[in-house]
């Protein structure tokens, strides 16, 4: 394939990807020092005690939400006003139009943390918005959740591995932009578990995988991803971790100076083109979640791509 055209079907592709992920929302005002410090280290307590007065004053418009989302919003929005906006956002999301979404989610990962120490999965895939038509194209072939040793979630996806085209065929955008933020509500449910039992603030990591790229994502199913990524940050700030870009035709990658600044500033600085081995072996993802020493080494693999951002 001629690399121009390669080149613009993976811009494509990659922009798709990073449809998935936020702009940062931390940019209205400067944080003091020791806020920052507390980020860095991502410490729950300390955060917590840096921010005691500003999750006081959230609680006075959301009583309900947990300490730990309020803590988000806090950390994501530094000037008052904004926060407070936000943050009556999000309740007015979970208590009108996203409510459904919202309740499902919630049964969801009760029902598959029902047994200690174990999640069922195939009881969280079926409790999404419009299971029976979508888990039919979105499955652990080409997209899944793992976790790694700091509790931090990864989402894996293999968009080439999605029929989007017949996916879409099927549902509306609305119903598919319903799936993706109730992957959004399972995964801040989760990361925010996991941040009350470990007491480090937990993110999801987005691990998009390039491998087989060969046609331009169906316009409807980036809207979907566009729009609910949009609900990203505006709903479950401080969530989004890094992006990585991972697999890259070889060919390609003298691009990359070329494809980054395409991107806005606030995603540039997460966004990270690099090569992974473990990944780029497997047919499908499935070995991910089934094969549990395979899993290992890809985690591993993430958490040394990681220390290089």
């Amino acid at each position: 394939m001629n690399s121009l055209i390669t080149l613009y079907l993976v811009f494509h592709v990659v922009m798709a990807a990073t449809a998935f992920v936020p702009s940062h929302t931390s940019s209205y005002t400067k944080r003091p020092q020791s806020q920052i410090q507390a980020v860095a280290s991502k410490n729950v307590e300390s955060l917590l005690k840096t921010n005691r007065a500003k999750l006081e004053d959230l609680a006075t418009i959301a009583p309900d939400m947990p300490e730990i989302s309020r803590l988000r919003f806090a950390l994501a929005f530094p000037n008052r006003f904004e926060s407070r906006k936000a943050i009556r956002e999000a309740v007015a999301y979970r208590e009108g139009e996203g409510k459904s979404i919202v309740e499902a989610a919630a049964k969801a990962v009760a029902a598959a943390t029902a047994v200690e120490g174990k999640w069922d999965n195939e009881v969280v895939r079926d409790g999404a918005p419009h299971a029976a038509a979508i888990n039919r194209y979105i499955t652990p072939k080409n997209i899944l959740t793992l976790s790694n040793d700091n509790g931090d979630l990864i989402y894996v996806i293999r968009a080439s591995s999605i029929d989007d085209t017949q996916l879409m065929s099927r549902v509306s955008v609305k119903q598919m932009t319903e799936f993706f933020c109730y992957v959004k509500e399972v995964h801040n449910i989760v990361a925010n578990l996991r941040s009350e039992k470990t007491g480090r603030l937990c993110e999801v990591v987005f691990a998009n995988d390039i491998s087989g790229v060969r046609a331009i994502p169906d316009q409807r199913f980036s809207q979907a991803l566009t729009q609910s990524s949009q609900q990203y940050e505006r709903l479950y700030p401080s969530l989004a971790g890094p992006t990585m870009i991972l697999n890259l035709p070889f060919f390609l990658q003298a691009f990359i100076g070329l494809i980054k600044p395409l991107f806005p500033k606030t995603v540039q600085d997460r966004l990270a083109f690099e090569s992974a081995p473990v990944l780029a072996r497997l047919r499908d993802l499935t070995p991910l979640s089934s094969n549990p020493r395979t899993r290992q080494s890809f985690t591993s693999e993430v958490q040394r791509l990681l220390r290089k951002l």
